[in-house]
């Protein structure tokens, strides 16, 4: 992608573009390339979510989600889903008082409770924390995946309607929508994925149904503000219809 201008409203923000959803991808590959282990590329890639969170509000996002930690994620070697879940406890320990300081909210997507009770303590403390905040909402899925997403919704809605709360005659998209992991987030207006790759992974099927898809060949720890500004300037030249025409 080539740097374009940036069509941009009266409140310097991209127009339509509210909620950007990231599949980020190629850490390991950047560590390859380098010859150095898998994990010093995660490590790398935090410092492009470091690199992102501070750009994002400058362009208007207010909502940034990141595809952190998939259900599928625990196939991987058992020592490489140890550091994940270490740099995951880092970053949440050393940036809560810069994100909060910086007007940052904090939410998690997925099945996030089934972590370490530890983990668990720290991500509900984070939320906590930065609940008040208005600058930037990041929320971050962890040991999330959209179609385990959509099961632990339609059994909320079977158990409800067993027990006679709900009519099952009466469920509808914002039924169902209500009882997703992102109940209150407007649905993502642009997913962008890095490394090159074509495809969703997975995240955020329901909610991306008329999402603007994005990719770029930049691997994530490569990705920064000029990357972001790109892939900004890209949305602005689509045109959304949402199947109306």
């Amino acid at each position: 992608m080539s740097l374009a201008p940036v069509p941009l409203t009266n409140g310097g923000e991209v127009a339509g573009l509210r909620h950007l959803a990231i599949i980020m991808d190629g850490n390991g590959r950047w560590a390859k390339a380098r010859r150095l282990p898998r994990i010093a590329g995660h490590r790398a890639g935090v410092e492009a979510v470091r690199r992102t969170v501070e750009a994002a509000p400058d362009l208007g996002i207010e909502i940034l989600t990141l595809y952190a930690f998939s259900s599928e994620n625990w196939k991987r070697p058992a020592d490489e889903v140890a550091d994940l879940m270490g740099l995951l406890r880092h970053y949440i320990q050393s940036e809560i008082n810069d994100l909060h300081r910086n007007g940052v909210r904090l939410l998690f997507i997925g099945d996030y409770k089934a972590l370490k009770a530890d983990l668990v303590d720290l991500i509900e403390a984070a939320k906590l924390k930065t609940a008040g905040n208005t600058r930037l909402t990041l929320v971050m899925a962890l040991n999330y995946g959209g179609q385990d997403e959509l099961v632990r919704a339609a059994r909320a809605l079977a158990a409800e309607a067993a027990a006679g709360r709900l009519d099952p005659a009466s469920i509808s998209l914002e039924t169902l929508g209500s009882r997703l992991d992102t109940a209150g987030l407007p649905a993502p207006d642009l997913v962008l994925r890095t490394s090159g790759e074509m495809r969703l992974s997975n995240f955020l099927l329901w909610q991306s149904a008329y999402a603007e898809f994005v990719a770029t060949d930049i691997l994530w720890p490569d990705f920064n503000r000029v990357a972001l500004a790109e892939a900004v300037a890209e949305f602005a030249t689509r045109e959304r219809r949402f199947g109306g025409r």
